[in-house]
């Protein structure tokens, strides 16, 4: 048997245009939706980063989060967990990545209630650490999916990889980079999909397989790709299953219509989509190596120059260097300002604003957008985050300023503020220089 596991990641950035979000939601989550009610028995594992389920709410399309909903009641949609706005999780603090996870929860449990049960996790962009994995652990979180690259070896296919971490351990789910990434970019089909599957299970009496892409891939990104691949998939299973059961006459009329498949016997292993969790039910545990810090862009040159994360922390971009510096130093004047919040009214409000400010600002596109040699380039989406970083800081140090704090402390986070200035005008001087 062949147990195929599809992982798909809906997000969009806070700042997103109207327009954009609107087209998105035409183009692929609502097709999306449709073609997975059309195939009752197709499974499907789902991440809904909760600032989209907020935008999608105020931006008339509460169709799109009762739909998921209905699909998750039936149990042919089963629900993961993130942080709610997509920030690179090894990268900030760890109060920081637990604050968003909260978040996350709180907000999506609000709006798909009963259907929202997460068992497992996804780490924004796969991106994973050792301290990642222990702070999954301590909240409780059974799983984690996280790219191939990051296993020792190669990634599992007929048991499951079990972490040891305090206060528990932690189940460890790899993505099939190389097939994952075929079907991102239009480089199979579904025929040639199913022929890898049955390629991986030879010498093998049961395997499992996890692909995990963007949502947006189906239909936004590539035109009708949810009816051209995954419809055809699904259906091509489907026959499949039926050809474990037929009479003779029945299965030589599939092998003749599907002969691709019979190249090297008569008969084939069945195959059945299931969610990511059903899986633990299927396959042995086994205590395995910590996986390595990455994420699900990161190649086998960026792990030997230690650029983990190199589409958002690259050694080498100076860019990314000050973004990071940047958020660094906002942080520590908000922080300061959430200590003194109680003194005064203005103090509370101002803090209060660069709080919610501040979980906006950790977002992970303005790095993304900032890798010209990748042609990943957007001098309006790194701004967008540097302002909303700027307005943060403002916020928190209007806070400060309006306190009883004592002179000195105050000119302390006044020179941070200044310095935060400094960095944001070097990064707009890389950006008009670029």
């Amino acid at each position: 048997m062949i147990y195929w596991a599809p992982f798909l990641h809906f997000y969009q950035p806070s700042f997103q245009f109207h327009s954009v979000l609107a087209k998105i939601s035409n183009e692929a989550y609502r097709p999306l939706i449709e073609m997975y009610s059309n195939y009752p028995k197709a499974k499907v594992t789902v991440n809904m980063n909760a600032v989209l389920t907020e935008m999608l709410s105020k931006h008339n399309s509460l169709d799109i989060i009762e739909n998921l909903k209905k699909l998750a009641l039936k149990d042919q949609l089963e629900f993961v967990d993130s942080a709610k706005f997509h920030p690179i999780l090894p990268l900030i603090t760890q109060k920081e990545a637990i604050r968003q996870i909260q978040l996350n929860q709180e907000t999506n449990k609000r709006f798909f209630a009963d259907s929202y049960k997460p068992r497992g996790f996804f780490p924004p962009e796969m991106c994973y650490s050792q301290r990642v994995g222990s702070t999954l652990s301590s909240l409780g979180y059974e799983w984690v999916l996280i790219s191939g690259i990051a296993h020792t070896n190669k990634w599992p296919l007929d048991f499951i990889s079990l972490l040891s971490l305090n206060p528990a351990p932690l189940k460890v789910f790899y993505r099939d980079d190389l097939i994952s990434n075929k079907i991102s970019f239009k480089n199979s089909n579904h025929i040639d999909f199913i022929k890898e599957l049955i390629a991986l299970s030879r010498g093998k009496k049961d395997i499992y397989i996890v692909t995990a892409m963007d949502a947006e891939t189906f239909g936004h990104h590539i035109k009708d790709w949810q009816n051209i691949f995954l419809a055809k998939t699904y259906e091509l299973i489907a026959g499949i299953q039926k050809f474990q059961q037929a009479d003779e006459k029945w299965k030589n009329e599939f092998r003749e219509s599907h002969k691709e498949l019979f190249l090297d016997s008569k008969d084939i292993p069945n195959i059945e989509s299931v969610s990511i969790s059903e899986l633990l039910d299927k396959f042995p545990l086994e205590e395995s190596k910590h996986p390595r810090k990455s994420s699900w862009s990161t190649s086998r040159q960026d792990l030997s120059q230690k650029n983990h994360y190199p589409l958002w922390y690259h050694k080498d971009n100076k860019i990314h260097q000050l973004q990071w510096e940047h958020l660094a130093l906002t942080a520590q004047i908000v922080n300061r300002a959430q200590k003194i919040k109680e003194q005064n009214q203005e103090t509370k409000g101002f803090a209060g604003i660069s709080r919610i400010l501040l979980d906006k600002a950790v977002v992970s596109c303005q790095f993304w957008w900032a890798n010209k040699e990748k042609k990943l380039w957007s001098p309006n989406l790194i701004n967008k985050g540097l302002n909303l970083q700027e307005e943060t800081a403002l916020n928190a140090y209007m806070a400060i300023s309006n306190s009883r704090m004592n002179s000195n402390s105050k000119k302390e986070f006044h020179c941070k503020l200044l310095a935060c200035r400094n960095i944001a005008n070097r990064i707009r001087d890389l950006l008009l220089s670029a």
